[in-house]
C-alpha cells in the first residue's frame, strides 16, 4: 500500500470514527421545550397509528454500550493493524497466524505419524495402534468403494482375500493407493461376434472349473489364444503388470448372484467390455498416510496380522 492510500485510510477511518461519537455525544441528552408542563420531552413529529415518537435519550447502559464500542475500537486499532500502514504494537498478521498454526498442526502430524512412517509396513500391519489409525483412514478414503468391511463391491475388489489384480506385495499396495490405477477390458462383441463371444466364455467356464459346453469351448480354446492370452496369459491365470485377472479361481471381481448367473454376466464383459479407475491418492494424503493406509490394506489379507 502507498503511502497516499495509507493517509486515506486513516483519514477516512478516524473521520468516521469523530462524526460517530460526536453525533452519540450530541443526542445524550433530550431537549425540553419551554412552557410544557413537567418538562416533558417533545416529540420528533412522526405520528403512526396514533402512536407519537419522542424525542428521548437513550438509556443510560445503552449509552454505556456505544461509548464501550469507541474505547474498544481505540485500543483495537492501536494493537493490531487497521489503520493504513500501521502493523500494531503487537505485529500481528493473518499470514503470521496462519504460519504459526500449521507449524503447531504439522508437529502434531509428525508426533502422530512419524514415527509410523519410519516402520515397514509388514511390520506396521501387527502394530494395533497403528491399525487403528489405518482403519479410520480406510473408512474415510476407501470405504466408499470398497466397502466398510472391505469386502468389494460389483467391479470394486475384495481386499480381504489373496486375490490381487495389480498385485498384494507392500509396494505394489502402496503404488496402487499412490498413483491409482486404470483398466480396461475392450469390447470384443463387434470384433468377434456373438458366436465367438459364447464360444470363449465357454472355455473360460472351462478353465475355471465350472459347468460349461464342451464343443463349445474346443471352439472357445482359439479365441482365447489369439484374443485373450496376450493380457490373461496362455494359462488363463492373469497379469497383475496389466491388472488382468486370473479367470481360473472363483473370484470374479464382475460376478454374479449365483452360478446360473455367472455365464450371462461373461458373456456381457466379453461383449461389451469393462472399465474401471481407481483413483490416485498422491494429492488428496500425505505420504505418511499412504504407508499408514498401505499397511492397513495389507494387514486384511494376513492371517496373523493385528486386525
Amino acid at each position: 500500500m502507498s503511502t497516499f492510500w495509507s493517509c486515506w485510510v486513516i483519514v477516512l477511518t478516524l473521520t468516521n470514527l469523530v462524526l460517530l461519537f460526536w453525533l452519540l455525544m450530541a443526542n445524550r441528552r433530550r431537549a425540553v421545550v419551554s412552557g410544557q408542563e413537567n418538562g416533558e420531552a417533545r416529540t420528533t413529529g412522526h405520528v403512526y397509528d396514533g402512536i407519537e415518537e419522542y424525542d428521548n435519550p437513550l438509556p443510560k447502559w445503552w449509552f454505556g454500550l456505544f461509548l464501550g464500542t469507541f474505547i474498544f475500537t481505540a485500543g483495537y486499532l492501536i494493537v493490531f493493524p487497521g489503520l493504513g500502514l500501521w502493523k500494531g504494537v503487537f505485529g500481528w498478521t493473518s499470514h503470521n497466524q496462519l504460519e504459526a498454526e500449521q507449524s503447531k498442526a504439522q508437529a502434531t502430524y509428525d508426533a502422530t505419524f512419524g514415527e509410523f512412517a519410519k516402520m515397514p509396513i509388514e511390520q506396521l500391519a501387527k502394530n494395533p495402534e497403528a491399525m487403528k489409525m489405518g482403519s479410520r483412514l480406510f473408512l474415510n478414503n476407501c470405504a466408499v468403494c470398497h466397502g466398510s468391511d472391505a469386502g468389494g463391491n460389483f467391479g470394486f475388489p475384495n481386499l480381504t482375500d489373496k486375490d490381487w489384480l495389480y498385485g498384494g506385495s507392500p509396494e505394489r499396495i502402496k503404488e496402487t493407493i499412490t498413483l491409482g490405477r486404470q483398466a480396461m477390458m475392450p469390447a470384443w462383441g463387434p470384433i468377434l461376434g456373438e458366436t465367438n463371444v459364447n464360444n470363449v466364455v465357454e472355455f473360460v467356464l472351462k478353465r475355471a472349473g465350472k459347468e460349461h459346453d464342451e464343443a463349445k469351448a474346443a471352439l472357445g480354446e482359439q479365441v482365447f489364444a489369439t484374443n485373450c492370452a496376450a493380457c490373461h496369459g496362455a494359462d488363463g491365470k492373469g497379469n497383475q503388470m496389466v491388472g488382468a485377472p486370473n479367470l481360473t479361481d472363483d473370484v470374479w471381481l464382475y460376478g454374479a448372484a449365483t452360478p446360473e448367473e455367472l455365464p450371462g454376466v461373461l458373456r456381457q464383459t466379453v461383449r461389451n467390455g469393462r472399465g474401471g479407475v481407481m483413483p490416485a491418492h498422491a494429492e488428496t494424503l500425505k505420504p505418511e498416510r499412504i504407508h499408514l493406509l498401505a499397511a492397513y490394506v495389507y494387514s486384511l489379507s494376513q492371517d496373523d496380522a493385528a486386525k
